[in-house]
């Protein structure tokens, strides 16, 4: 059973709703016990860091993630929950949950993104909203059957910047190249929505179930 942290923060029902449709048993909870007998944790979320990390922290559901990780028990980070394993955001200055050391960082809005019909360099638009495609850094569990060039779909104004760039396992362009997903086999962060990603999306959250199974 895959078990989504209930923390009050958005997508949980558009996750369990895939899952659902994978016909893989899940439930949205915010009971320990639960959590912790889960084979595999989702932490999605969508919103701002620091009431994120407000609603955690009343919750002491930060400790609970870093017990799960410590636990060694497989947990994907969605959007959001990306973002806040890292240490600390520019979102209002935001310390997070410092699971893994880095930055969650915020898009500039000087930077361009492809040219309009006169060869004029077009800034981008924050958040970075729609589909984009993805390009492979590593082999992964989390990957299998996805290839680069795979369109995949986001709505976000800031990126996950791991200190460890080995931990990166796929990048999309915006701007400027930024870690689609990164982390190592049972701890993964995805920045885009495979809830609303079609195939890939689907694919993704099977390949993070079949892991959880077969751990």
């Amino acid at each position: 059973m895959i078990a989504i942290l209930d923390y009050k923060a958005g997508n949980q029902t558009s996750v369990l709703r895939a899952l659902n449709f994978l016909q893989i048993e899940a439930c949205i909870t915010d009971d320990n016990h639960t959590l912790l007998q889960a084979d595999g944790v989702i932490f999605p979320g969508v919103g701002a860091a620091k009431q994120a990390m407000n609603r955690l922290i009343e919750q002491k559901q930060d400790i609970l993630l870093k017990e799960l990780v410590a636990l060694k028990k497989p947990l994907l980070g969605i959007c959001l929950g990306c973002q806040i394993l890292l240490e600390k955001s520019e979102e209002n200055n935001t310390q997070t949950l410092g699971i893994i050391k880095g930055t969650c960082d915020k898009f500039n809005e000087t930077w361009t993104d492809g040219i309009d019909e006169n060869n004029i360099p077009q800034k981008i638009r924050i958040p970075h909203m729609g589909w984009n495609t993805i390009t492979i850094k590593q082999e992964s569990p989390l990957l299998k059957n996805i290839k680069t060039g795979d369109s995949i779909y986001y709505v976000h104004s800031f990126y996950p910047n791991p200190e460890n760039k080995d931990l990166i396992l796929a990048t999309s362009i915006y701007g400027k190249e930024f870690p689609a997903i990164y982390g190592y086999n049972g701890l993964w962060a995805i920045q885009f929505h495979p809830e609303k990603s079609g195939e890939i999306g689907l694919q993704i959250l099977k390949n993070f179930y079949d892991y959880c199974i077969k751990k």
